[in-house]
């Protein structure tokens, strides 16, 4: 039948026209593939992203908690050693006033002589007009003067 012209059958053409797809079809359908697939993926990646996310933030306090620690530490070691420190420096001191102290009483004749020394070094040092002198007992004569007024 080369002749004859082929005439179109309209089932034919809607079914070829149902095959293949138009270009607004086609983006349409794309479309709404790539929606499904960032639904699917958002809603399999989003709770893995928060444990991620979690995991991440209890590093962190781990972290900040470890270092706080170290810190803590390093401030106790710093106390301890200035601690150690000072308590050597007023040892040296307390061994030097000793040593100085026992020269002193050697020099004077002996522990008496030396607090005499202490005392007549506050008599000296003293701004008060009435002074207490003990006696050979020990005791001060206390106001002797208004004996004598009466």
């Amino acid at each position: 039948m080369p002749g004859l012209p082929v005439m179109a059958d309209p089932v034919s053409e809607r079914l070829r026209g149902a095959l293949t797809m138009d270009g607004r079809t086609g983006c349409s359908a794309a479309g709404v593939a790539i929606i499904a697939a960032l639904v699917v993926g958002l809603l399999v990646g989003w709770p893995q992203y928060r444990v991620y996310q979690q995991r991440l933030a209890g590093e962190a306090a781990l972290a900040e908690a470890q270092s706080s620690r170290q810190v803590a530490i390093l401030e106790a070691r710093a106390k301890k050693e200035s601690a150690i420190s000072l308590a050597e420096a007023e040892l040296i001191r307390a061994e030097g006033a000793a040593k100085a102290n026992a020269i002193l009483q050697n020099s004077l004749g002996g522990p008496e002589g030396y607090l005499r020394y202490l005392q007549i070094q506050a008599l000296e040092n003293s701004k008060s007009s009435l002074i207490y002198v003990p006696t050979e007992a020990g005791l001060p004569v206390t106001e002797a003067r208004r004996l004598d007024q009466q």
